[in-house]
């Protein structure tokens, strides 16, 4: 989250971002109850309108 929205607006996010796709929970409450990571991760892509080809994360080259 943090490299799509920077640090402070993905804290912002995952505590306060009601999300439809994950039962009408935050992101926090979501992983706390055991969703996966990856669907509250697309449910939270879908909301914000983060473009599919930026859903993978920051491509990271090997060294």
């Amino acid at each position: 989250m943090d490299d799509e929205f920077g640090a402070g607006y993905s804290r912002v996010l995952s505590s306060t971002l009601v999300l439809a796709g994950v039962g009408g929970r935050t992101a926090d409450q979501a992983l706390d109850a055991g969703v996966p990571p990856r669907q509250v991760w697309l449910a939270l892509c879908e909301v914000q309108d983060v473009p599919p080809e930026r859903r993978l994360g920051r491509d990271i080259k090997p060294r």
